[in-house]
Parts: C-alpha cells; structure tokens; sequence
C-alpha cells in the first residue's frame, strides 16, 4: 500500500526496547525516508507502562555464557552506552558481581578469550570476593559457590528515560507516534496471507507495507487472536510469556551505612536455588534506592476462547495488573537483599517498598526472535527480549533494519530465526510456576 512518492510504511506496534530502537534505526537508515510507524497502547511519556523495559534501571553487561557472538553484541551496545550523546546520561559504570556455583563465570570468560575480547571480568575465589567493596556482600549467601565474577566495565542504565529518550529522538527525526489498542493484525489473501495493517479496538484500521511486532509478553496472544484458526500464525511453543517480580526500596537517608551507594556495583546471586532464576540488586543513587528482583519465574496459562488452546499471556487489564503484588511474591524480591548482603540488610533502614510484576516474551533459547513471520508475508517479528534484551537498547535497531532488507548477518538469522529449531527450557522451564498459585484466580484471568 505504498504511497503515491513510493515511500515503504513501516508500522512498528509495541513501544518498548525492540520498538523503540528500530523505529529510531528505521527513520536514521540510508536511502528514502521511509514512513515510520510506532504504535503502543500509552504514550511514551506515560507515568506507567506495561513494557518490560519501562523500568527502574535495568543491568548493562557484556558477559555471556551463551556463546561469543552474544558477548559481541554486548561489547557493541555497551561501547554506545558509554560514547552516544543520546544514551550516556543515562548510563552508570558502578561494575557488577556475580556469585555462581554453576560454570556461567567460566563459560562467560572462556567466550570472551575465544572471541578476542576484554570485557573486564575477573574470576575471583569466594574468599578474596568477600573483601571487595569494603566487604558490603562479604555475609551472603555463599552455598555451593566456588567463584564470584567481578567486572569493572558492568553497570546500569536509568530504563524509562533512556527509553523515553530514544524515541523522543525517533519522533524528532520523523517518526510518527501513535496511541491506540490493537485488537489484531490484518490478513489478506487466500492461497498465501499477506499482513497488511493492524485494527484497534475501536475499529480504526491502520495500513501499512510491514508490519513489525514488537509486542513483548503480548505476542503469543495478539497472533492467536489475529488468526485463531490458522496455527501457521500461531506462535506455538517459540514465545512464552514469563513475569517475574521486581522491588525498589526507598532508604532513609542513612539507610545505606558504612557504604556509599555510589560506590556499589551491580550484585547478582544464584542463592537460593530451586524457583528458577537468580536474585539480583542494582543500586540506583538517584533514589537513595535498591532495586532488587526475585528468583521465582511464572507464566499466566489461559484458555484462548476461540481456539480452545492453553498460552501463557500476561493479566488482562490496560496495566497487567503489574502492581497486583501478593505477600508470596512480596517475600520472593525480599529473599534477594537477604542472599546478596546478607542478615545485616537490616542495617539498611527502608523508608518505602514499592513492588510490581515485569512481563516478558522468553524463548526457549532465551535468544530473540529477530525475522519474518513465515506464515504470511509483510509481517516480522523483533522481540522476545527474554529479560535480558534492554541492555542492546542503542544496537538493535540496526540489526532489525538488516533482517529488513534482508542483510543481516546468516549466524544472526539463524539465531533469531522465527522457524528455528524448538530446544532448550525457557531457563529452567520446570521451575516456571503459575501466576493464579500466588494471586486469586480473578487477577490472572
């Protein structure tokens, strides 16, 4: 449906890091300028927001476990955190510190040796990790860890206004943003489907030439309900969408004793084990605060009315009941202060606890899906951020455009592909738990 000056419409649904950075690499690529999209149920200035990476503050690192190229990657984002005007105010370098008894410290370091890079980590024994940082960490949870990796070169990025930043610029440069609910994508053709737009939920139809979605948690179910009898659109067991609870506590202000918080970096810990995932602290001095996130995973199944078909799709209601935060859950953010410092967290004198849930698209890889929708054309997909995708904020963009245009690098398609091989357990699958088993059934419906 290109226009009469044969501009390409590009029409991004979904806001968020994805969204966010492709329409900013969309609207600065070489060549005509294309007409830009960006389209999410609030605006990007919305004191609340459903997008995982509307947060607090969210871990900048570059080490991976996963293989070199993600390390690559990384390093490549992480070097614009650091020299980028847009995205530099909003970086902190305050180093990280990670106790692991599994081989992620030495898997993470052996792809940095294999790949030629320096990433700034350092393995150092329990013993000697205690003393670091003026012993602040030296009572925690040290069960079955036999090394802590330490990186200078880690930090943190301030998340909803290095977001809201991006596609500030994005607009300036002529994005066009839009508001609205979308209800489902629009299908045309018989023997082959072509995705020609979307229609929110008061029946304005918005078409476009592609269409990409970067809809996060959202996107198992807008697929279903797009096409509910055509499992060719259907995402099937690619995209699970995961919540995990997140908490900022507010200290006094002498709440944080004997240490500066500036002088703090960011901590992470496997202890304890069995829900799922590791607990993690950033501190976040602009608040006189800590974030933490707790260890247990969970996944909100619900039958899709038309299909009959079980998914995993976040709370309905315009927030995802994001701050629906029940004691259980309460108690899983608070077990990470008491792993990474330790029973003296008491010290720590909170003035304020505020909590809330953060929705995700994970894969089975934990790797994004970046690439055409196989079944149909003119549709692709860009998400799956896997809690871990905010800090490639400033690069991956660049890399959604290539899969665009079709030259993005064939190691990075076969890793992002939509119709790759199904392997691996959603990071521990087993331990993902049921939304409903921690909130009354009426929230998680």
């Amino acid at each position: 449906m290109s226009s009469s000056t044969n501009k390409t419409t590009y029409l991004i649904v979904g806001s968020g890091v994805f969204g966010a950075s492709t329409a900013l690499h969309l609207v600065k690529s070489s060549g005509p300028l294309p007409k830009v999209i960006l389209l999410d149920r609030d605006h990007f200035s919305a004191p609340r927001r459903v997008a995982a990476s509307w947060d607090w503050n969210k871990v900048i690192r570059s080490d991976y476990a996963s293989s070199p190229l993600s390390t690559k990657l990384a390093l490549e984002a992480q070097q614009l955190w650091r020299t980028d005007p847009l995205f530099s105010p909003y970086y902190h370098e305050c180093g990280s510190y990670w106790a692991s008894h599994s081989d992620f410290r030495d898997v993470a370091d052996r792809n940095m040796k294999e790949g030629g890079m320096e990433t700034g980590g350092k393995v150092y024994a329990v013993d000697e990790a205690r003393l670091l940082y003026k012993g602040v960490f030296k009572d925690g949870n040290y069960s079955q860890v036999n090394g802590v990796l330490v990186n200078t070169k880690s930090g943190y990025a301030e998340a909803k206004e290095a977001l809201e930043a991006t596609i500030e610029e994005a607009v300036r440069l002529g994005v066009t943003y839009l508001t609205g609910e979308v209800a489902s994508l629009l299908f045309e053709g018989d023997d082959r489907l072509r995705c020609s737009g979307v229609r929110l939920d008061d029946g304005t139809a918005i078409e476009a030439d592609k269409v990409i979605l970067s809809t996060g948690a959202y996107t198992a179910k807008l697929l279903m309900d797009s096409a509910p009898h055509n499992p060719e659109i259907h995402a099937g067991d690619r995209i699970l969408a995961v919540g995990v609870t997140e908490g900022l506590s507010v200290l006094t202000p002498e709440g944080a004793k004997g240490v500066r918080m500036e002088e703090l970096p960011v901590a992470v810990n496997d202890n304890p084990r069995g829900k799922g995932f590791e607990v993690g602290c950033q501190p976040f001095p602009k608040l006189n605060s800590f974030k933490y996130w707790g260890n247990m995973l969970f996944r909100n199944t619900i039958t899709h009315p038309l299909t009959g078909i079980a998914i995993s799709a976040p709370p309905a209601g315009p927030d995802y009941s994001q701050y629906v935060v029940t004691p259980v859950l309460e108690r899983d953010v608070l077990s990470a202060p008491r792993s990474i410092f330790g029973p003296g967290m008491a010290e720590y004198s909170v003035k304020e606890q505020i909590f809330r849930v953060c929705w995700d698209a994970v894969t089975p890889t934990r790797d994004f899906v970046i690439a055409p929708h196989s079944g149909a054309d003119g549709l692709f997909i860009a998400t799956c951020g896997s809690f871990h995708g905010f800090k490639f904020l400033p690069v991956i963009g660049k890399y959604v455009v290539e899969m665009l245009s079709g030259e993005l690098d064939p190691a990075l398609q076969q890793k992002w592909a939509w119709d790759r091989e199904v392997t691996g357990d959603y990071g521990g699958k087993d331990f993902i738990a049921e939304y409903r088993s921690f909130v009354p059934e009426v929230m998680s419906t």
